[in-house]
């Protein structure tokens, strides 16, 4: 169902971001971020002088290279609109976050490395939907794996750990019949419940 019918107004601004995710022949993955904002106006930049309506006043590009444990192997980050020249100057410090995992505390470690002064605002805002992309790209497909005899051995002995996804939103909330059927030792709400 698309949003009500809005009040009369008029466009100014848009922010579009895509990512897609790859599944590299090496056994890696490849996560690739673009992000514009383009104005519905025209408008005179100090650096690249008149700006006409529809070109992007930022353009930028990330690829992650991970592995199926989400740890980064390599980065690239490109800068091909800005509103100074000096901004695709900050993308080599975007190496910092190599070596990172894309769980729990990634967004305040990578925020830690190439946040404020010591990056761009932009990328460091891509790098949250590239995250989001590379668990909705691996995950699931590494779920879908067959397991070894020996995988599913430990597994059977292993107590149940907690699940990531628990309590992260509403339809994963310990209570939820989600919840229930998903992962029952870990389900919190009425034992009755259907």
């Amino acid at each position: 169902m698309p949003l009500s019918t809005p009040a009369d107004r008029e466009h100014i601004h848009t922010r579009h971001v895509e990512c897609r995710g790859y599944r590299r022949a090496d056994g890696l993955w490849d996560i690739e971020g673009h992000m514009t904002d383009v104005k519905t106006y025209g408008f005179t930049n100090d650096w690249r002088g008149e700006i006409t309506p529809g070109v992007p006043l930022h353009e930028m590009w990330i690829r992650i290279t991970v592995d199926e444990d989400l740890m980064i192997h390599e980065i690239e980050a490109v800068t091909d609109n800005s509103p100074f020249q000096m901004c695709p100057d900050i993308v080599g410090n975007f190496q910092r976050i190599k070596g990172l995992r894309m769980v729990g505390g990634f967004t305040n470690k990578m925020k830690a490395a190439v946040g404020g002064a010591a990056g761009c605002t932009h990328l460091v805002e891509l790098m949250g939907p590239i995250a989001t992309t590379a668990f909705q790209t691996i995950i699931p497909l590494r779920k879908r794996r067959e397991k070894t005899p020996e995988e599913i051995a430990a597994a059977a002995d292993a107590p149940p750990k907690r699940p990531p996804l628990l309590d992260s939103c509403h339809a994963f909330a310990s209570d939820s019949p989600i919840t229930q059927k998903s992962w029952p030792a870990f389900y919190t709400g009425p034992k009755d419940a259907v």
